[in-house]
């Protein structure tokens, strides 16, 4: 994403497992049914990762 505050601009870079694929994981879930399928989408990914996720953040330099 990116935004501007008090003139300055940024971009923001959301990374890790989360959103509609994590909902399942991070909530628990077995059902493969649950979290509109996203648990029997997603069931085996938590064996190649760990849940959580990082936003990174960054400053455009100035014209």
């Amino acid at each position: 994403m990116t935004y501007e505050h008090k003139g300055k601009q940024y971009v923001g870079v959301l990374s890790g497992v989360g959103g509609w694929a994590g909902i399942g994981l991070a909530a628990g879930l077995t059902d493969p049914n649950a979290g509109l399928g996203a648990v029997g989408g997603y069931a085996a990914l938590s064996s190649y990762t760990n849940l959580g996720g990082q936003l990174t953040v960054f400053a455009l330099p100035n014209n």
